[in-house]
């Protein structure tokens, strides 16, 4: 049989036997229509493998849950969702039930020792165990502290992956976590996992409306994680979370406090092993690089920030174009950035003011900043206070400098190695990146668009700071743009609620660039489709297509892309939140969702029948 190069598709592989396969194509699924299936997590898409221009084969997808929230799963003996003070005790709620997050996010299916091992994380809990509003109880919590598990996988002759053994992962010996987001696997087989830091990122801003809700998570970190036997510190939060999984099950874990701190939604290292961007969540929040000074270690390395420099016209409707320029930020290790967490508080880093305390008299030498919230605050580093404001108040410290504070809801983060490419989600087109004309630093001046879009990077080797100095790097990012395809399209209110085009992606959030599929994959974290939908765009071919449907309300969450393992390939995905309506869900259906969803069948799961590619 003849093979084709390696480098335009490369060889099918089915069992132990190899087919030529010059294109794969994914088929799409319509829209759900009934409520069977709008309360269901499914795929009736398809998958063709093109032997040539006109000869392919067709492969049925299905989703396969693997568990849910409340499962326990082998020798687990609590329900994964499960949340867990520091000695390993799960944490009851006020009904004295046990804490179970029904909010599961990133997915590391990792082979170790050629055994399977998924690391799962759990974000936040919204909702009480017995289904109350958890803002509505008195004297509870904005949220709890959160964890991860490992589970152990099998997999079957047909491919099909069965959950055998799970365990939480403890994280006392890193001071705990907070709101685990999304995550992506490092180059050298670890899982890298985002720690969005938003409750507790506030506890610093002079006078910031969201101070209670800050110290609301810290009082959960001090009564229900360290059981009032230790002080909870905001700046040992915020920070990438590596999980390195062993073959008998064991793991490490470790916070990189290297790489910065913001809301992290994860971080994806490209492939010289080296360089890592974030997605930065919140509104007013920056484009972060970090390059390590050695290959595979994230605990010595430098930090940049982004400055966009816009060459569209201002109230561009189709995302903006912008040329990309980089401020440094410093160069540190984590045990250096970990001392100063220890010890430092804000006010010993910055002088701050709010906007409402500001005189321009008294305070000539403070600038203006706005970065990761809303409003003006006005700052003033402290002396020799450069490297603990680089790396423990990251966004702020990228304003005071010059670089940009301005995109809104920052997601994920994929890139593509044989174009050089970075993909890089926003969810919602708004606030700091329309144009402002009350604040005078307004680098990013775009039209409102609150179905949000997947901008496009190219990245370059021998750049330059906007200081002068090089960046020793082959993958800096020089521009940013959102190809048409994928940028979101605004509607009136469909029959259904949907007020973004249903047949157009709303509101990205996971993305995951397959090199061997030559796709880019999508999940949606929309409130402006009733359904959340995963797809796939072909970079080549420039298809775009639906291939999984979330139940009404639910976020898709965890999306990894697994090209081979044994002949078959995997697309991880989750749901969270189910039944998290969107306003616009007419109520007649709402009604007949509630008969069918359970809030708290929360599964993890994954599209199977991809045959995988070599």
């Amino acid at each position: 049989m003849k093979y084709i190069s390696l480098v335009t598709a490369g060889l099918l592989t089915i069992g132990a036997t190899y087919l030529s396969a010059n294109k794969i194509e994914f088929i799409g699924m319509d829209a759900p229509k009934t409520i069977d299936e709008m309360t269901q997590a499914y795929s009736n898409a398809k998958v063709r493998v093109h032997s040539s221009d006109k000869k392919f084969k067709e492969y049925p997808l299905s989703y396969n849950k693997l568990f849910g929230v409340k499962d326990q799963v082998g020798t687990n003996k609590f329900p994964a969702g499960t949340s867990y003070d520091y000695k390993g005790n799960p944490i009851l709620d006020p009904y004295g039930k046990v804490v179970i997050a029904e909010t599961p996010d990133a997915n590391s299916l990792l082979k170790v020792d050629n055994k399977l091992f998924l690391v799962t994380h759990y974000e936040y809990d919204w909702i009480l165990s017995n289904g109350a509003d958890i803002e509505k109880v008195d004297n509870w919590y904005s949220r709890m502290p959160m964890s991860m598990t490992l589970t152990s996988i099998n997999q079957k002759k047909d491919g099909k992956l069965v959950a055998k053994d799970q365990k939480p992962i403890n994280f006392s010996n890193v001071d705990g976590l907070w709101i685990p987001c999304f995550g992506s696997q490092t180059p050298w087989n670890t899982h890298l996992g985002g720690e969005e830091d938003y409750d507790l990122y506030f506890t610093a801003a002079s006078g910031d409306k969201n101070f209670k809700k800050a110290q609301k998570g810290l009082k959960a970190l001090d009564e229900k994680y360290f059981l009032n036997e230790k002080k909870s510190n905001p700046y040992h939060y915020g920070f990438m979370v590596e999980v390195k999984v062993k073959g008998d099950s064991s793991y490490d874990v470790a916070k990189h406090y290297a790489m910065g701190r913001g809301t992290w939604e994860m971080a994806k290292i490209m492939p010289d092993k080296r360089t890592a961007y974030f997605g930065d969540d919140g509104a007013n929040v920056g484009l972060f690089m970090f390059v390590a000074d050695k290959e595979k270690n994230l605990d010595s390395g430098t930090l940049y920030a982004a400055k966009w420099n816009q060459t569209s016209p201002n109230g561009d409707k189709n995302g903006g174009t912008a040329n990309l320029t980089w401020y440094k930020l410093g160069n540190s290790d984590s045990k250096t950035i970990k001392k100063y967490a220890d010890t430092l508080k804000f006010s010993d880093i910055f002088d701050s003011v709010s906007k409402k305390e500001y005189n321009p008299e008294l305070h000539k030498d403070y600038k203006p900043v706005i970065a990761g919230h809303s409003e003006i605050e006005y700052l003033k580093l402290k002396s020799g206070m450069e490297t603990a404001a680089a790396f423990l108040e990251t966004r702020r410290y990228a304003a005071y400098v010059g670089a940009t504070t301005e995109w809104n809801k920052m997601e994920g983060v994929a890139s593509n190695t044989k174009d050089k490419k970075l993909y890089i989600a926003m969810s919602y087109i708004d606030k700091g990146m329309r144009e402002n004309s009350e604040f005078k630093t307004d680098d990013i001046k775009i039209a409102k668009n609150n179905c949000g879009g997947t901008y496009e990077l190219n990245m370059k080797s021998n750049q330059m700071t906007v200081g002068g100095e090089k960046i020793n790097s082959d993958f800096v990012a020089v521009d940013m743009s959102i190809p048409s395809i994928l940028l979101g399209e605004e509607i009136a209110p469909d029959a259904v609620g949907n007020t973004c085009h249903v047949d157009k992606i709303a509101n990205t959030d996971n993305v995951f660039f397959s090199d061997k599929m030559r796709t880019l994959f999508i999940g949606e974290d929309s409130g402006t489709h009733v359904n959340n939908f995963v797809w796939a765009y072909n970079v080549d071919t420039k298809k775009l297509s639906r291939i999984l449907s979330m139940p009404a309300g639910a976020e898709s969450t965890g999306l990894q892309v697994v090209d081979d393992i044994n002949g078959h390939a995997y697309i991880m995905s989750n749901a969270q939140h189910v039944g998290d309506y969107t306003k616009n869900t007419k109520d007649e259906l709402k009604k007949e969702f509630d008969k069918k969803l359970d809030k708290f069948d929360a599964p993890i799961g994954y599209i199977h029948g991809i045959p995988a590619i070599k």
